[in-house]
């Protein structure tokens, strides 16, 4: 079997602890050889010894005894008190071509061994279940790699395939799951954003400051050596709330100055950078000091809060270094963009209008 030889190997990484398997090779099985010889020679055929050992052991249906109502099974079998031990087998005989009874003792040679004292089945396949414990400070993603580049090595059969459980299988569900959570996240901001201000610009320039914010959030937790779990997945959530708000301070700025006192794209993001600045950098202060007491945060269950602080942290810290810049510079381009598609339509009309003057 392939499971033994499995547990031997995952028992050899030193990134696992407490290896084991479900399989109990602690059954007694009587292995029968067929002498062929012996049997040809008392003239009796391989298929009367197979018959033989089916309808002792077998439970054979043989026939059907139908009554007016309902029908039983006849099922043939030896008596539950005959079939406990492998002496049972002695007791068997077999009916030769010449109707004489032989006993299988004669026909077979028995060889005493081991076997599993129970198969597991999942459907219609039989399973075997593997358990084992994490090395301090290994993750499940890099115990996940080790164990499927070991079964690679071992080359397993083709019609022996594996699949995670338990833990794992939560694992690997929730990581598919969180890419989901973001996405619709960011599509729903988006969406609110465009409603807000009735523009399909404006919202992209205010989302430009996610990426900075999740790069910050993963190279803290890289330089804090955190892992990357559920906790800090909602981290990076609460980031898309928190971050593009400074975005919004100064978008919202801006847009007023343009609409309601006719400054330029220019003056209206500078002015809005030099008034809001003190603003953005006091809410910013706040939530960064608010999630320090969960970054270094002691006593029982500090281990969970420990990365929700961490990665607030280094996304406020990098986004807020890099948004003060990168935002009117955004803002300034989308603006350009915009005057000159309307530059464009404005000489596509005059053209239209002209050629119709002329016609």
């Amino acid at each position: 079997m392939w499971a033994p030889k499995l547990v031997e190997a995952l028992k050899k990484l030193p990134q696992l602890r407490d290896v084991d398997s479900d399989v109990d090779e602690a059954g007694p099985r009587q292995t029968l050889a067929i002498d062929r010889d012996s049997a040809a020679r008392l003239g009796v055929s391989v298929a009367a010894i197979d018959s033989a050992l089916n309808n002792a052991f077998g439970q054979r249906q043989v026939s059907t005894i139908y009554s007016d109502v309902n029908q039983f099974k006849v099922v043939l079998s030896a008596l539950p008190s005959q079939a406990t031990d492998p002496s049972a087998l002695e007791r068997l005989y077999v009916r030769s071509d010449s109707g004489a009874m032989v006993p299988i003792g004669a026909l077979v040679k028995m060889q005493e061994g081991i076997a599993p004292t129970e198969v597991s089945h999942e459907g219609q396949f039989s399973t075997v279940s593997l358990s084992f414990n994490l090395a301090p400070d290994v993750t499940m993603s890099q115990a996940q790699a080790i164990i499927e580049g070991t079964i690679a090595g071992m080359r397993l059969p083709g019609d022996i395939r594996m699949d995670f459980a338990g833990d794992f299988r939560n694992f690997q569900t929730q990581q598919g799951d969180n890419s989901l959570l973001i996405f619709g996240a960011i599509v729903i901001v988006y969406i609110v954003l465009g409603m807000l201000y009735e523009s399909l610009i404006h919202p992209v320039t205010i989302l430009s400051t996610l990426p900075s914010a999740g790069v910050g959030a993963l190279l803290a937790m890289v330089v804090t050596g955190t892992e990357l779990s559920v906790v800090s997945m909602i981290a990076i959530v609460l980031l898309i709330g928190i971050v593009k708000k400074n975005a919004i301070m100064m978008v919202d700025f801006a847009l007023v100055a343009e609409r309601e006192h006719g400054r330029s794209p220019l003056e209206a993001i500078r002015e809005a950078s030099l008034v809001r600045f003190r603003p953005i950098m006091m809410t910013s202060m706040v939530a960064i000091c608010a999630a320090l007491p969960l970054a270094i945060g002691f006593g029982t269950g500090s281990e969970l809060r420990r990365p929700l602080g961490i990665a607030m942290i280094g996304g406020l810290l990098v986004s807020q270094s890099l948004t003060l810049l990168s935002t009117p510079a955004i803002y300034l381009i989308f603006a350009r963009i915009s005057e000159r598609r309307r530059q464009r339509k404005a000489a596509r009309a005059l053209t239209r209008i002209n050629a119709d003057a002329r016609a």
